[in-house]
């Protein structure tokens, strides 16, 4: 078998992620690296991609410098496009980032109708926008789904063909740790001494200065219902500092830990974490770690607020298909609502046996059986004729 020429857009780290452990998971299936054009970080360089320009260009943020580099962004996507139609390759992955990689996958469309396009990751038609779905027939052949409600719905909604391959993060060694030193803990019956209450503000400066005094509050109102209570803040990234500082205000101790070994060992220790909205109530979830969910939006994110379309912004809820994690926002965000939440959470209460059935449900749901860039990859082969 020849090598797979691959053409690969990946426009933000997580993406890259992605775009790395696919292509070795094809060249593992196919038993020869494949030859990479496209767009990528350092994962994708890894395995031999050549990025045509650095994609940290397209992470941008606010609405003025977008406008501001518009003409930048409009000559990325034509060399990009022209790329990959000159190297006329197997297949073009594309890889989360719509709003830049939906636009190159248009234009090689039209200039190589017979190419087959992948997009790895759904776009959140299910969420906001859901004409894209039909749109995508267009430029699409084929969408590798990393949450298992979204067959369903892009079916529904006339969306493209689609396979949920799972999501890397049940893959992750970290969280299957964490998540079974949790499940050891429930059939030990073992607790705590003291209950352990991870705080976490955010990952973004904004969510962490909107987020961060409430959350501070609620520690210190669940320190006087539980004295026995102690705190578990996990901090990293670009908000590391900005999280110290927010925790030297609080009126009570919080341990502040850094690192995914040091973040994946709190999750598998704690009895509960009161948490902002994102990604992390996924990654509580699937540790089997009760938790309380919590955002304010910022002027942007309210306006756009009104064109969502779901019911739920929590992936647990979306993939268990009903309430597992409570949701606050605005001004439904005190302190004493969290803390009293938090509190029956992290005690034996029917309220904390409820939450921790409905998270080995989203545990089961997740499951494929397979790594995720493995089922990735034998769909992909499948999809191209390989």
């Amino acid at each position: 078998m020849t090598a797979l020429r691959l053409a690969v857009v990946a426009g933000e780290p997580s993406g890259d992620i992605l775009g790395g452990e696919l292509v070795r998971a094809l060249a593992t299936a196919t038993g020869e690296q494949p030859v990479l054009i496209g767009v990528g970080g350092e994962h994708l360089i890894a395995q031999g991609l050549n990025s045509l320009f650095d994609y940290t260009e397209l992470s941008i943020i606010g609405f003025s410098a977008v406008i501001k580099q518009l003409p930048k962004l409009i000559l990325r996507i034509r060399q990009t496009a022209d790329a990959i139609i000159a190297a006329r390759p197997d297949c073009l992955v594309i890889i989360d980032s719509p709003d830049f990689s939906h636009r190159v996958a248009r234009k090689v469309r039209a200039a190589l109708p017979d190419l087959k396009i992948i997009n790895y990751v759904c776009p959140t038609v299910w969420a906001w926008k859901p004409e894209r779905a039909p749109a995508m027939n267009a430029y699409v052949d084929h969408v590798l789904s990393i949450f298992p409600f979204e067959p369903e719905i892009v079916a529904r909604l006339g969306g493209p063909p689609l396979t949920y391959v799972g999501h890397r993060l049940m893959d992750d060694p970290g969280l299957v740790a964490a998540h079974a030193a949790q499940a050891a803990r429930r059939s030990s019956g073992q607790s705590s001494a003291p209950p352990v209450c991870l705080i976490l503000p955010g990952s973004r400066s904004g969510e962490v200065a909107r987020l961060g005094r409430e959350f501070g509050e609620a520690a210190r109102v669940l320190k006087q219902i539980n004295p026995a209570m102690s705190f578990v803040l996990p901090a990293g990234g670009n908000v590391e500092r900005q999280v110290r500082d927010e925790a030297l205000a609080w009126d009570v101790t919080c341990r502040i830990v850094t690192g995914d070994a040091a973040k994946w060992e709190a999750f598998g220790q704690a009895d509960v974490a009161i948490a902002a909205s994102g990604t992390v109530l996924l990654e509580l979830a699937l540790a089997g770690v009760p938790h309380i969910s919590s955002y304010r939006l910022d002027p942007i994110a309210r306006l756009m607020s009104r064109k969502i379309t779901i019911w739920t912004a929590a992936l647990p809820n979306m993939i268990a298909g009903h309430v597992v994690v409570p949701e606050y926002y605005d001004a439904q965000v005190r302190a004493a609502r969290l803390a009293r939440d938090a509190d029956q959470l992290a005690r034996d209460t029917l309220y904390r046996a409820a939450m921790l059935k409905d998270l080995d449900l989203v545990w089961s749901r997740m499951q494929t059986g397979e790594p995720a860039s493995e089922l990735a990859a034998r769909t992909l082969l499948c999809v191209i004729g390989r």
